[in-house]
């Protein structure tokens, strides 16, 4: 079993057909965007940053949660210089990117360690590492993903469960949209490929990390030699 969060966003939605498309048993979440393409029947509403829900959405699937591997996806980010910021924005980017993600990993971690296996993936991003302005929240939450796994793997590890992040650049999907023409072409110049990547390299990621059960506690930086 394949869990998904955030398939109504832009790379959510791409991996949620890749696997599909694959034969895989994929399972979705969305927030407040309902899927309507056809396609996307299993996949349920969620938020994530409400514990009690994500517990009733354990127990309602559980019993088809075998092999399950878990694909954090769900995020949000909000513009601003930090001095500028409302304290409300920030708090909620934390607790949608941050306190989400820990909510579903505390959600299928009981189970996986019961079955001697898991996968748990989190999409994070170069931003955490390079900085971005206006970003300061945003850059916080992945920051603080990229620590929380380093705990979570040695928790873990000898029960057959692995946890990695994948830091991701810019990529033809999802957030680079509400990027400028301008800002795009200054964030191509400094990519090595000069171009931003295509979906199927995170596909292709996710299932190298899948494969490879030594892989864990670990940061993957796909960027396309971002500088």
């Amino acid at each position: 079993m394949i869990i998904i969060t955030g398939v109504t966003g832009g790379i959510g939605k791409y991996l949620f057909n890749a696997f599909k498309n694959s034969g895989e048993n994929v399972l979705g979440t969305y927030h407040q965007n309902i899927p309507t393409e056809k396609g996307f029947e299993n996949c349920h509403a969620l938020d994530i940053t409400n514990a009690h829900q994500i517990e009733e959405f354990i127990k309602h699937h559980k019993k088809s949660f075998i092999n399950t591997t878990l694909i954090n996806c769900a995020g949000i980010t909000h513009s601003a210089f930090a001095h500028k910021s409302r304290i409300e924005d920030w708090n909620h980017v934390i607790n949608v990117n941050l306190n989400g993600t820990y909510y579903m990993i505390r959600g299928v971690l009981p189970t996986m360690r019961e079955q001697n296996f898991g996968r748990i993936i989190n999409l994070s991003s170069i931003v955490a590492q390079t900085g971005v302005m206006g970003t300061s929240a945003y850059a916080a939450s992945k920051a603080g993903i990229n620590g929380m796994i380093k705990s979570i793997a040695l928790e873990n590890a000898q029960k057959g469960i692995t946890i990695n992040n994948i830091n991701l650049g810019y990529f033809n999907v999802g957030m680079i949209e509400t990027v400028t023409s301008d800002m795009q072409e200054k964030i191509k110049s400094k990519i090595a490929y000069h171009e931003f990547g295509e979906p199927q390299n995170i596909f292709n990621t996710i299932q190298y990390i899948r494969d490879t059960p030594y892989l864990t506690g670990s940061c993957i930086d796909l960027n396309g030699g971002l500088v």
